[in-house]
């Protein structure tokens, strides 16, 4: 039977007004059996997952990945991007420690829609970066936001998280939203001459922790 989840948060719930959990399954990866939930947010009739291994109700913090869709990095294998590789590292590095969550967003391209994304790319292809591109169609560097998570995680029964990420804006988000943050662990996975400048762009322009050894081989990605 399904179950309306609301925020608990003030901020979260003018976005989310209602977050249903529809139902849930297992999923065997070539990892591991994770559970999978499935949740619909109605104000914007996106469909939100999350996959959880283990027991994560004992309210010790939780190995956690917050991951906003990539259709082309995490099913088409782009390497323009790191996305694909951060979405397995997570699932590897939660099967190996038993126990841990990823809650997987609808936020295609940084909240501008897959369509979008495919204009952009074309964008960067002429020669702008992954910011730029956006802010050529109209949009801002970043869209996402993560009002859903803390009902999401509300209902998974988890307390706190050891957060998989290279983005303190994210960190940030869940904080300002109630669900503590104890650990930050760096997922740092595929730089390639393909996102060698999306990686550089990410630190320099949205703040992103990531090493800068790309910083001289611009000129192979663009």
């Amino acid at each position: 039977m399904s179950t309306h989840i609301t925020p608990s948060n003030a901020a979260a719930a003018q976005i989310h007004e209602t977050l249903e959990y529809v139902t849930s399954c297992e999923l065997p990866t070539p990892w591991a059996t994770f559970q999978l939930h499935a949740f619909i947010d109605h104000p914007s009739g996106k469909e939100h997952l999350a996959m959880v291994l283990g027991d994560v109700t004992d309210g010790l913090p939780v190995l956690a990945r917050i991951h906003s869709e990539c259709l082309t990095g995490d099913a088409l294998f782009s390497q323009r991007c790191d996305c694909g590789a951060q979405l397995e590292g997570s699932l590897q590095q939660i099967a190996a420690e038993g126990r841990g969550a990823v809650l997987y967003l609808r936020q295609e391209g940084r909240g501008i829609g897959l369509l979008n994304k495919i204009r952009a790319y074309r964008i960067q292809d002429s020669g702008a970066d992954t910011v730029e591109a956006n802010q050529q169609l109209g949009f801002a560097d970043d869209l996402r936001h993560y009002g859903m998570c803390e009902p999401m995680l509300q209902h998974l029964g988890i307390k706190t998280l050891r957060l998989m990420t290279n983005n303190p804006r994210k960190m940030d988000a869940l904080k300002k939203m109630g669900v503590p943050v104890v650990e930050r662990l760096p997922l740092i996975l595929n730089r390639n001459p393909f996102n060698t400048r999306y990686l550089d762009t990410k630190a320099e322009k949205l703040g992103h922790i990531l090493p800068n050894e790309g910083l001289e081989h611009q000129d192979e990605s663009e």
